[in-house]
């Protein structure tokens, strides 16, 4: 009797620390949605509200980190349940991250005048499947699923290769307009935060990998053609 009420008191607390992470998801990719739709419409006011909001996720971060040692503390979890548990902690920062590039991505925008740029076109393209990258990560997590986890993972290659696209073209512009130089600075910074919002995506996937699973993902770089 005594066991049952323990693992009901886990899998209570356990069911917490997944509804603070789905808040933390759900947050993140508030930040993303709304930094981009501020610099797409050239919106200071936005961007200053996405910077006073990325506070949010420090609070649920530092919430998840209590829960998830109190857990571990507590109940003393064992395989999959703790490999769940870590899991949950590490994606609580790697959301904070995620909410930190969101706020850098508003900060560029208060810096940038001219939202004529045309480079600027290309920037949604590569948000979206970032933002897609998190929101399945988030699915996988949720659903414990390894192998929606893998093509999280697989889809950073499409966030890598637009992103070293618009650098080219960015880098192009300012050979022959160099009075834009700070737009184009700028669109460079956002387009670096972006890509990092993907990477974030894929070490959250990885996370959930292992907890899925029980073994590290494979680097699929070094896997044979």
């Amino acid at each position: 009797m005594a066991q049952d009420h323990t693992i009901r008191a886990f899998d209570e607390d356990l069911g917490q620390l997944n509804g603070l992470i789905a808040q933390m998801g759900g947050q993140a990719l508030g930040l993303i949605r709304d930094a981009i739709d501020a610099l797409r419409r050239g919106d200071h006011d936005l961007a200053a509200q996405v910077i006073v909001r990325d506070k949010e996720l420090d609070v649920v971060e530092a919430e998840v980190e209590r829960l998830a040692i109190q857990l571990i503390a507590l109940r003393a979890p064992v395989a999959g349940d703790l490999r769940q548990v870590v899991a949950a902690f590490k994606i609580s920062g790697m959301l904070e991250r995620v909410g930190d590039h969101a706020k850098n991505i508003a900060r560029s925008t208060l810096k940038i005048q001219d939202f004529r740029f045309d480079a600027l076109a290309q920037v949604p393209a590569i948000s979206d499947i970032a933002a897609g990258m998190i929101h399945s990560a988030l699915d996988a997590y949720a659903a414990q699923d390894a192998h929606l986890a893998e093509d999280v993972v697989a889809r950073d290659d499409q966030v890598d290769a637009l992103y070293h696209d618009l650098i080219r073209g960015l880098i192009a512009h300012l050979s022959d307009h160099s009075a834009n130089v700070v737009t184009a600075t700028e669109l460079l910074l956002i387009a670096r935060n972006i890509e990092r919002i993907g990477d974030n995506a894929t070490n959250i996937a990885e996370a959930v990998y292992y907890a899925a699973s029980g073994v590290v993902m494979p680097d699929r770089h070094k896997l044979p053609d």
